[in-house]
């Protein structure tokens, strides 16, 4: 079982696929129902559409994917940087929607992502020079 696993030193390829995995169980759900995504955006709930939760869950496959693929190739600098991207735009997203827009509210949908994304941008450009070989 442990030879599916990222075979990369360290606990970010691990972390790396974790998330990815429940990136792809978010995607699940936001193609089945609109509940989790209204819970993220709690003060837009009735602009939260089945259209836009599967457009939601869309963008997070494409994310899992890029974490997926990184958490595999620790080493490679293109895709550690595709991943950060990856986390820099979700991050940028939920802040914007929090604290601009106004269509986020804080609470458990919402803290899920901003901490995940938040720990992640700090660990891996804290072990940019552990991971990335130049």
């Amino acid at each position: 079982m442990t030879s599916f696993l990222p075979q990369g030193e360290g606990w970010l390829p691990s972390w790396l696929l974790l998330v990815s995995v429940m990136s792809v169980g978010n995607t699940i759900q936001a193609y089945m129902t609109t509940k989790n995504t209204r819970e993220v955006y709690l003060q837009s709930g009735s602009e939260t559409s089945a259209l836009s939760s599967r457009i939601f869950g869309t963008w997070t496959i494409v994310s899992a994917i890029i974490r997926l693929y990184t958490a595999y190739d620790i080493s490679n600098p293109k895709l550690y940087q595709l991943a950060i991207w990856a986390f820099a735009i979700a991050w940028g997203h939920f802040m914007s929607e929090w604290l601009l827009f106004k269509t986020a509210s804080w609470g458990r949908g919402l803290a899920g992502p901003i901490f995940i994304s938040t720990g992640t941008l700090v660990w891996m450009f804290s072990q940019w020079g552990y991971y990335v070989v130049q």
